[in-house]
């Protein structure tokens, strides 16, 4: 059983490796603050940690705390976040990040929460409780938790870095509410049929057939699908390779950063053999748009496919649901989960979570 601290403690604790203290809660009416040292967990600098501890504990026996914590922070940074705004922290971290992270998740996703830094009150650190509320005034719950948590995340890495001293977003409180994920809403073999039909019927988009039906029936991701490549084919149409992808015209790696090999069957085969070149060049896309070039996945999304859905009395989902589609009919017919992730390019946990309704309705085993 872990002991409760006596009132009037300061806790030495490590987040994400660097040490910290924790200062009692009493001090400021129930309310946690913490004291970043910037130094690494090691047992050396634990005790130099507990010595800074035990030293601001006296004080507060002695009613000499220094309730701003100027007395206590690390000689080497005294406030180091007074000179460093919060923006320029995330262009610093962005630059990192851009070592490990895809062009295209740095240019939309950092772009977009930079325009939100960009735009704050304040670019304080210690204002991290007004930047909260102005975020909450102003935008959805789950746009909120998106922002804050990847400004902790930078600040987190600033305090590793040792650009700031302190990391006061990692003390505010959490955020409830919000809106629930959509649960995962697969076609029905019907609807899906009814979907081809429709693409095969229509005098414009006729020619996405074989597009869609390797949507559904590979279960690929529609990035995977666009920057699919006839290399990537097994001259014997055996195996296909997904080790890229296309997203917003930039080709890039699959999303999980991940080079998998999914077995053709004979429906496949014969829908590749019905598109494939007498010589394909190795290079050349396998699917491509009205116009002969790489298909836009926003551009079939908002006109062929919206426009053939239109058309029939199903309840409209983009085409990112073929995928789903696809995982569900693997489990519908007890192929393990395991399996299903290896094909589809998840983790078996990620299946457990999002198809865990349809999973938890098969058969238990005798």
């Amino acid at each position: 059983m872990t002991r409760k601290q006596p009132k009037g403690t300061v806790v030495v604790s490590s987040v994400r490796g660097m040490l910290r203290l924790r200062l009692p809660r009493h001090l400021y009416a129930g309310e946690w603050k913490s004291i970043y040292l910037g130094l690494p967990d090691t047992p050396i600098n634990r005790q130099a940690a507990q010595l800074k501890a035990d030293a601001i504990a006296s004080d507060i026996a002695f009613d000499r705390f220094d309730f701003t914590l100027e007395k206590y922070q690390p000689q080497y940074a005294a406030k180091p976040e007074e000179s460093m705004k919060l923006i320029d922290l995330w262009n610093k971290y962005t630059t990192f990040k851009e070592r490990s992270l895809s062009i295209t998740t740095i240019q939309k996703d950092f772009t977009r929460i930079r325009n939100h830094i960009a735009k704050l009150p304040s670019q304080r650190l210690e204002d991290a409780r007004k930047i909260r509320k102005h975020l909450l005034d102003s935008f959805p719950i789950q746009t909120v938790k998106r922002v804050l948590m990847q400004i902790n995340a930078c600040c987190q890495w600033a305090l590793g870095e040792e650009l700031i001293a302190t990391n006061p977003f990692a003390e505010l409180p959490g955020i409830k509410g919000g809106q629930p994920k959509k649960p995962i809403n697969p076609f029905t073999h019907e609807e899906r049929d009814k979907i081809i039909t429709a693409f095969e019927l229509h005098p414009k988009w006729e020619c996405y057939v074989p597009f869609v039906k390797f949507l559904f029936f590979t279960g690929c991701r529609t990035s995977e699908a666009v920057g699919l490549l006839w290399k990537h084919i097994d001259e014997r149409l055996t195996s296909i390779t997904f080790s890229e992808a296309v997203v917003e015209r930039q080709r890039k790696d699959t999303k999980t950063h991940t080079v998998r090999k999914f077995p053709i069957n004979q429906s496949l085969k014969s829908l590749l053999v019905s598109i494939r070149p007498r010589n394909p060049f190795p290079n050349e896309p396998v699917f491509l748009s009205l116009t002969g070039k790489t298909i836009d996945a926003h551009n079939f999304l908002n006109k062929a496919w919206k426009e053939v859905l239109a058309g029939l009395d199903i309840d409209y989902r983009p085409q990112y649901n073929t995928r789903h589609t696809f995982i569900t009919n693997c489990l519908e017919k007890n192929i393990p989960v395991t399996q299903v992730a290896k094909w589809v390019g998840n983790s078996a946990k990620t299946i457990w979570t999002h198809y865990a309704g349809l999973v938890n309705e098969m058969e238990v085993p005798e």
